[in-house]
């Protein structure tokens, strides 16, 4: 499947949605999931305040097509090069300045679980699984899932990876895998109504700073951190109409 294919992008208002459209797994049959270029645009289009990605159907993504995989295989630096293109696009959503927010039903698998780590906020259905399986396959994570796990569950990573066992959405919450649980058995609506609820009415420019400084708090030394957010802060007190 061509990657313009598996990709669909619309907008709603300020919010735009990004679909993983595959048959009912929705697989990835390459690393470099979508046109970098593509999605630039995508992401640069006047007044957008925020993003969902979800999957089209029952789940959000099972991971890697592994016969497509196979045919990468013999060819290494193809290989190489289009797990750097598919990090390259997990670290732009990440360092994305608008809120980005995976609606994830039925299984994230994977590369699935990758792309939603990569995103700012998880939430998932009540009947979401989760795993890492590539360990059972003589593989592990490729697009990051290792680095951003540790970030996010500390040692709970190591159990997850190398295990490769499936989770349900109660234990996701639990450990830290995800943010929220919606009670019906499709996340997207609860999704769209929590990024509605943190971007409309407020500026562009306001989404922004917030977002800037949460990073820096983990990007940045505490020091460096608390001066960026002072700054901003003058900024945007400076245009206040009181």
């Amino acid at each position: 499947m061509d990657r313009n294919e598996f990709v669909r992008w619309k907008r709603e208002g300020s919010m735009g949605i990004l679909s993983l459209s595959n048959n009912k797994e929705n697989y990835l049959d390459v690393p470099d999931f979508i046109d970098m270029d593509e999605f630039r645009q995508w992401t640069e289009e006047p007044n957008l305040k925020g993003i969902i990605i979800h999957g089209i159907g029952r789940n959000f993504s099972a991971g890697a097509n592994l016969e497509r995989l196979k045919e990468l295989v013999n060819n290494r630096k193809v290989l190489s090069d289009k797990l750097s293109k598919g990090k390259e696009v997990l670290n732009y959503i990440e360092q994305l300045e608008i809120p980005v927010i995976a609606s994830i039903n039925g299984v994230c698998f994977g590369g699935g679980l990758e792309i939603a780590l990569a995103c700012h906020i998880r939430i998932a259905s009540k009947n979401a699984l989760f795993a890492f399986p590539e360990i059972n396959h003589g593989l592990i994570p490729g697009l990051g899932g290792t680095f951003r796990s540790v970030k996010l569950v500390k040692n709970k990573a190591f159990e997850i990876i190398l295990n490769g066992d499936m989770m349900n959405a109660e234990k996701a919450l639990e450990i830290g895998l995800i943010d929220d649980v919606s009670n019906a058995k499709d996340a997207f609506e609860y999704a769209r109504e929590k990024l509605l609820r943190m971007t409309e009415g407020r500026s562009l420019e306001l989404i922004r700073f917030a977002m800037k400084a949460l990073k820096n708090a983990d990007l940045l030394a505490k020091e460096e951190a608390l001066q960026e957010e002072t700054r901003m802060f003058c900024e945007l007190a400076a245009n206040l109409k009181i």
